[in-house]
């Protein structure tokens, strides 16, 4: 299945444009539906039946699962466009394959699992059906001690069922460099299984499986992905993404 949807998203890439993916939560759904309805007018004037339209159109962009990739450059797609980096390729994937959700990209460059924690209020400041954790990738590089990521991890998941007790929440696997020795690397891995199994939210792959070492797939610095290494990491969640949206909605966990 994951070479299905590496190859999906793959073709999709330069077919498809980003204009459902939000960007750091800078667009949302009612400010899309009020500019997809004044476009369809081509006029902000108010006739009735425009009116009771655009009603209809900000009622139904509001239903659509909000997805939140609370992330790092990896996510925000450092070195890359935009609709490059992997949650828009999982945006492209998505719409391909008939599953409604609108995602946004909330990745920073350079931030900890502490600065994720000290943001993560305002970025859930509008309503998420599912918040996805991509943190911790610059604490492992950073030599952070693993026990302060875990605990950042389990103060974070708290933030966010305290924000948005609706929303479903998954924590993203990391891994340290290999530089940094065997007890730092184990020590490490080990923080975020320990997160998930005691918050009791599901833990996804880990997040540049297949990516992370090999050349062809990162850019010049060997961290981040390029074109290519994002739609691998594009088909590595996906399987996870769309099974947990599927999942029956029984409030935050």
């Amino acid at each position: 299945m994951l070479a299905g949807v590496v190859l999906a998203a793959s073709s999709l890439g330069s077919a498809c444009s980003s204009g459902n993916n939000d960007q750091a939560g800078t667009r949302d759904s009612a400010a899309g539906a009020k500019a997809g309805a004044n476009a369809a007018t081509g006029t902000g004037a108010a006739a009735p039946q425009s009116t009771a339209g655009g009603v209809g159109a900000a009622d139904a962009a509001a239903r659509i699962p909000r997805v939140v990739f609370l992330g790092t450059s990896l996510t925000a797609g450092l070195g890359l466009d935009p609709d490059q980096a992997y949650p828009a390729v999982l945006q492209r994937v998505a719409d391909s394959a008939g599953v409604a959700m609108r995602i946004v990209n909330a990745g920073l460059s350079g931030e900890t699992s502490a600065g994720a924690l000290r943001r993560a209020g305002w970025v859930l400041d509008q309503p998420a059906a599912l918040v996805v954790l991509e943190v911790g990738a610059n604490d492992g590089l950073r030599g952070v001690d693993p026990d302060s990521t875990h605990a950042n991890l389990l103060r974070l998941i708290d933030t966010v069922r305290t924000h948005r007790p609706e929303a479903r929440i998954a924590l993203v696997q990391m891994e340290a460099p290999t530089n940094l020795g065997r007890d730092y690397t184990t020590r490490f891995h080990a923080a975020f299984e320990r997160a998930a199994r005691e918050k009791g939210v599901p833990l996804w792959p880990f997040l540049l499986e297949g990516v992370a070492g090999v050349a062809s797939l990162n850019q010049g610095d060997g961290i981040h992905p390029n074109r290519e290494g994002a739609v691998r990491v594009a088909g590595t969640l996906w399987p996870a993404l769309s099974r947990t949206l599927a999942e029956p909605a029984t409030g935050s966990r």
